[in-house]
């Protein structure tokens, strides 16, 4: 069967169905993949290959991060699409740990296969005599997008708090983790106490997911609601970056003093609700125009593959970089940023794409992830804590890499908690009245 027959037969959903929170994931995962692509910008210079950002290069590319960062889109469709499940979960009498592990297997098992890939690479790299520091650098670009997945994980963890509290407190369920967030950063930038920003990796996620249950609520869909929540997301930003001092770019640009983003800041929250309002406002217009059989098909067909397009973007990114690197640095002469730079740009892109198809028709298989009619293998508690080592284990590739040469003895802690909570949370029990390999 071809993926085009297949996404059409999956494109028979119920009517009830929300195709556009489905068109908004996939958008917003395929604009992080060009992102990633248009802004990077390596180079040969004098026989050595650097890797440049263009946020790092040209000043002008950081208000464009207010429309390109859209990591909070993914969490605002998270909430809604949890909820749903959730909910979902508890009229069948689902458990939260079948639940937990139904949601999960999709997003780890294709990471299971890119770790094990660059697992390999660096003990190949190793026995060739590559230097470590090269193979850390290597890994780590590659693996950075992973740690949008230990985040996201995290979250999921916390969905029964999550409906609880909206259920509860509604929308005060969003302003009690969005007045935290406030408050680390105000102790963090005015006294000082830069350690507690780690904590609004929680804080300020958590505040976005709850965007999602107002989506489902309703009661952000009239014009003049989303309009309000797009004006004054904007006018937060506003007065954020220019009377406050965060910076313009919603992005990481290197060598900055520090980031709207590693950790997160409340200027996120406000580009959220910003963004929330747009696509609030959006959303009559693009769910007619998703009646159509193409544009449907069209959003169920990348749907398919779209974690496995995320985590190996980068990794093809890397590979092509490097292969053009030892081939004596082909398509890496252009200044980043010159005229001529960009008028190569779309024949970049269409490499990078190019390279990337083949692996995703390999890699995606992993997406559809385990049979049908399996349960947690573990209880809950297992569960959690099996989830977080996997968390702590991505959090740790995506901040340092593999093979990191400074620490020996360590470079496989990260591998190892990796492992661990992939096994954890993979694996499964059949069903009751269902046999294996049925």
């Amino acid at each position: 069967m071809s993926l085009l027959t297949h996404a059409r037969e999956l494109a028979r959903t119920p009517a009830e169905r929300n195709r556009y929170a489905d068109l908004l994931r996939a958008a917003a995962i395929l604009v992080v993949v060009f992102g990633h692509w248009l802004s990077a910008a390596p180079y040969v210079v004098g026989g050595r290959l650097e890797i440049a950002s263009m946020l790092g290069i040209a000043s002008w590319s950081h208000l464009l991060t207010w429309a390109l960062q859209v990591m909070p889109v993914f969490f605002i469709v998270g909430g809604f699409s949890n909820g749903v499940s959730w909910e979902s979960a508890r009229r069948r009498g689902e458990t939260y740990a079948d639940w937990l592990h139904g949601r999960l297997r999709r997003l780890v098992s294709p990471l299971v296969p890119l770790v094990a890939l660059w697992a390999a690479l660096v003990l190949v790299a190793r026995y060739l005599g590559v230097d470590p520091a090269l193979v850390s650098n290597a890994s780590r670009l590659a693996l950075i997008p992973t740690w949008f997945l230990a985040v996201y994980i995290c979250v999921i963890l916390l969905v029964p708090v999550a409906a609880a509290a909206w259920q509860r407190f509604g929308l005060a369920s969003f302003w009690l983790p969005v007045s935290a967030a406030v408050m680390v950063d105000a102790l963090a930038f005015g006294h000082g106490l830069t350690a507690l920003r780690w904590a609004n990796y929680v804080f300020v996620w958590l505040a976005v997911h709850q965007l999602g249950w107002l989506w489902r609520s309703g009661r952000a869909s009239a014009g003049t609601v989303a309009l309000a929540w797009l004006m004054g997301g904007l006018a937060c930003l506003v007065f954020l970056v220019e009377l406050s001092g965060y910076p313009v770019a919603m992005l990481t640009v290197p060598g900055a003093d520090f980031s709207n983003t590693r950790p997160p800041t409340v200027a996120l929250v406000a580009l959220a609700a910003m963004q929330f309002g747009a696509l609030m406002l959006l959303e009559r217009p693009l769910r007619r125009w998703l009646d159509a059989e193409g544009p449907w098909t069209a959003t169920v067909l990348v749907n398919g593959m779209i974690m496995t397009v995320f985590l190996w973007h980068s990794t093809v990114q890397t590979l092509v970089i490097g292969t053009a690197a030892w081939l004596g640095g082909i398509g890496l002469a252009l200044q980043p940023g010159s005229a001529v730079w960009w008028l190569w740009r779309p024949a970049w892109l269409f490499v990078m794409l190019l390279a990337l198809l083949p692996v995703v028709l390999v890699m995606m298989r992993f997406e559809r992830g385990g049979r049908r009619g399996s349960r947690a293998a573990w209880p809950a508690g297992v569960l959690v804590a099996g989830s977080l080592l996997l968390c702590l284990g991505i959090g740790l590739l995506a901040g340092r890499g593999m093979g990191v040469p400074d620490f020996p003895w360590l470079r496989l802690v990260p591998l190892l908690l990796v492992v661990a909570g992939a096994v954890t949370v993979l694996r499964s029990r059949p069903e009751r009245g269902v046999r294996p390999g049925a």
